[in-house]
């Protein structure tokens, strides 16, 4: 692309160090060109308190459950009672309060806000995004709890008789409000963090950076680590949750299939051969390895879906699925603020609902941060729509499916199963299969289906935390190989030690306990969302409340008094080459800037303005910088940004076969528009229109007390830097990359 090759600096350490304008480029002049071959000064990869403190916190815990398996089950069990008797409606209110958020957010104002700079674009097409929505939805636990949920629910539900219509008639219900949309409102709220965040206002794609509007330059201490290592612990025990389901439900399908001994010694061979495999798959990078894992694992999932649909009560599970459907509609207004204070609902409020609602603030950074990179320049209508259903929609399909054919035998008097599916859950899935035709084909599938899933989540997650461990440089780059590995060991061994203390139901009540802390963090990233949105608001009001560019100058007219309408025809039928872009820059841009400084720094104001070159180009890049404190800064930025030359062009265009668009960058990223055969008056005119904008801005800002700072979402000064994925790339010349 023809933009500098030297990237916006997206914090080089990846921590947000001078937010604003982060690092600015002093070598730049007024008449000089930018050394774009400068090599930076190597950064350790390594967040040393956050990785060494979550690793030591991890390791010793882990520890401490091998060596002392019977303390820790029995603390473990005192302190998630504590926490569900104390904190039960806290998980409540809080799982409701974020999903009313997030739709409040996407149906307001700033709904039409991208996730990315106002110019950027889509990545992938609304298919391949919604198939990788699609794919973040499943997992091996929905296996697990499509059929070992319903089953529980109606033979013990939380109100009423088991063993009911009426209870039959909830059960897939309650297991679908688990898994509905509640859980992605918060994958939602932290996808939108991230997204907005590192996209739109360049911050680096970290927990940390994501806070900045609430405690500025407080972030890069102790207030930062701790909060990071808090999402880290989350992160690793919520993947650890769904590792020990997933070893315990594998070892059940492998001893269907080659009589693989039940209990904790196939376990661990489990666990180390699935940590191996998800370390070559993670060290093999996204694309390489967890994409086409992904792939895979939807097109068996769907398969295996299809099967049981069509080899069972077919006719039965369509109605049901579709009473299913009406029943969630009807009835979860009630369900989400449900915290049975009118009822004894025993064990069952922390053994489901609470340790649900952890399982998904767990798992909330790491789903949101991957939902986050598949969206940039969706707006945030767009993203809010698309995660809050698309991925439901499968999941209301599956454990529709799959939980009322376990329902049909139970209540067909397979009194059996129904206890198996209930005391033994890691044997449900695989005891249903064996109800239809071709079991052992079906049971093989399912295996791998579930090895796959274990895979994906755990080279998933080790990618996730060694990320937000290390300083990566980009919002694209990952941390080093080494840490991803041994993330992946670590999480391996915190399954093991949680399987040796009491199985999947202390790793779920270590759940419940490590969400508590973390779901603080939800309620900060809630302001910091507001505030940010809230600027996003007064931007709009600054246009509304400054003059048009009609009234400020842009129809300039010519020196008799007339609008420059020739001027215009010639302008709008141009496509100029190198020469005329350079000589336009020269001409035109240098002056206006230069008198535009001179009456600003004859007026107070402190004015730079930075010229560099085009890569690959002869072409250079002019930036204007209003400077009004530290924090604070107005950038107007005119680049040349290469295109094909369209098919109507008139026939004395470039031999080229491309053409330069002159473009204006400013702090959301390009205007749009091309001042190509603008006047030196009518540039001025459309830099004091941006100016005046953003002096209307921070004026707003500072009267609504929103923020301490009027402008740390302000950019470097490099606009169109930051930002140059978005821009054309290569129109007709090898040389522009």
């Amino acid at each position: 692309m023809s933009v500098p090759k030297e990237k916006h600096n997206q914090a080089t350490d990846g921590e947000p160090v001078d937010i604003d304008g982060q690092r600015s480029r002093k070598e730049e002049k007024n008449s000089g060109t930018f050394d774009y071959n400068h090599k930076r000064k190597a950064v350790t990869p390594v967040k040393p308190v956050v990785f060494f403190g979550s690793a030591i916190i991890i390791i010793s815990f882990a520890a401490w459950c091998m060596i002392y398996p019977n303390a820790a089950e029995n603390l473990i069990g005192v302190v998630v009672g504590w926490v569900a008797d104390i904190f039960g409606w806290y998980y409540i209110l809080t799982a409701t309060l974020v999903l009313f958020f997030v739709i409040v957010v996407a149906c307001g104002r700033t709904g039409r806000v991208k996730l990315g700079p106002d110019h950027s674009k889509p990545k992938y097409n609304i298919f391949t995004w919604t198939s990788m929505l699609f794919a973040a939805g499943i997992g091996i636990d929905l296996m697990f709890f499509s059929v070992s949920g319903p089953v529980s629910h109606y033979l013990a539900p939380p109100e009423g008789l088991g063993g009911t219509d009426e209870a039959a008639r909830q059960a897939v219900i309650w297991t679908l409000f688990h898994y509905g949309v509640t859980g992605w409102g918060m994958y939602t709220l932290m996808g939108l963090v991230f997204g907005l965040f590192a996209y739109r206002y360049n911050l680096p794609l970290s927990i940390r950076a994501t806070l900045y509007p609430i405690f500025g330059k407080r972030i890069n201490g102790l207030t930062g680590d701790t909060i990071e290592i808090a999402a880290v612990l989350g992160t690793i025990f919520g993947i650890a949750t769904s590792l020990g389901i997933g070893v315990v439900q594998l070892n059940f399908g492998l001893h269907l299939m080659f009589g693989l001994p039940l209990g904790l010694g196939a376990q661990i061979s489990l666990i180390v051969i699935a940590v191996a495999m998800a370390t070559a798959s993670t060290v093999s990078g996204v694309d390489k390895g967890i994409r086409r894992l992904s792939e895979l694992n939807v097109l068996l999932a769907f398969v295996l879906m299809l099967y049981v649909l069509f080899t069972g009560e077919t006719k039965f599970l369509l109605n049901a699925l579709v009473q299913n459907i009406g029943d969630f509609v009807s009835r979860f207004p009630g369900m989400t603020l449900n915290s049975f204070a009118y009822g004894e609902a025993g064990g069952w409020l922390s053994d489901w609902t609470l340790f649900f609602w952890a399982w998904w603030i767990a798992w909330a950074p790491f789903v949101g941060l991957f939902l986050a990179r598949i969206s940039r320049g969706r707006t945030i209508r767009q993203f809010v729509t698309g995660t809050l259903t698309i991925p439901f929609l499968f999941i209301l399909i599956w454990i529709s499916i799959f939980g009322n054919s376990s329902l049909a035998i139970v209540m067909g008097g397979n009194s059996v199963f129904g206890d198996t599916a209930m005391n033994a859950p890691e044997q449900g899935f695989y005891t249903l299969l064996e109800q239809y035709p071709g079991a052992p084909v079906v049971v093989v599938v399912a295996t791998f289906l579930g090895l796959l899933f274990y895979v994906t989540s755990a080279d998933s997650g080790a990618l996730v935390m060694s990320n937000f461990t290390s300083k990566v440089t980009s919002t694209n780059s990952d941390g080093p190989s080494w840490m991803r590995i041994f993330w992946a060991f670590a999480t391996g061994a915190l399954t093991l030690a949680m399987l040796m203390v009491g199985g999947v139901t202390t790793l779920q009540y270590a759940t419940v306990i490590i969400g508590l802390p973390f779901s603080i963090v939800l309620y900060l990233f809630m302001i910091g969302l507001y505030r940010v949105l809230r600027r996003e608001t007064l931007s709009s009001d600054s246009f509304r409340n400054t003059l048009p560019s009609v009234l400020s100058g842009r129809a300039a007219t010519n020196q008799n008094g007339e609008l420059g309408w020739r001027r215009r025809i010639a302008r709008v039928m141009s496509y100029p080459d190198e020469i005329q872009t350079r000589n336009f820059m020269d001409d035109t841009v240098r002056p206006a800037y230069q008198a535009v400084q001179n009456e600003l720094e004859g007026n107070g104001a402190n004015v730079q303005i930075n010229w560099s070159s085009v890569e690959g180009t002869n072409c250079p890049s002019a930036t204007f910088i209003v400077n009004f404190t530290d924090a604070c800064k107005f950038t107007y930025q005119v680049l040349a940004v290469p295109h094909s030359i369209p098919s109507f062009a008139p026939s004395q265009s470039p031999e080229s076969g491309q053409y330069f668009r002159i473009q204006v960058f400013t702090q959301t990223g390009s205007e749009g528009y091309d001042i190509f055969g603008f006047t030196r008056d009518q540039l001025i005119a459309d830099l004091l229109d941006n100016f005046e904008r953003y002096v209307e801005l921070i004026h707003l800002i500072e009267e609504s007390g929103v923020m301490e700072a009027a402008s740390w979402l302000s950019v470097d000064d490099d606009p169109a830097g930051a930002w140059k994925e978005d821009l054309p790339s290569q129109a007709g010349n090898p040389n522009l990359s």
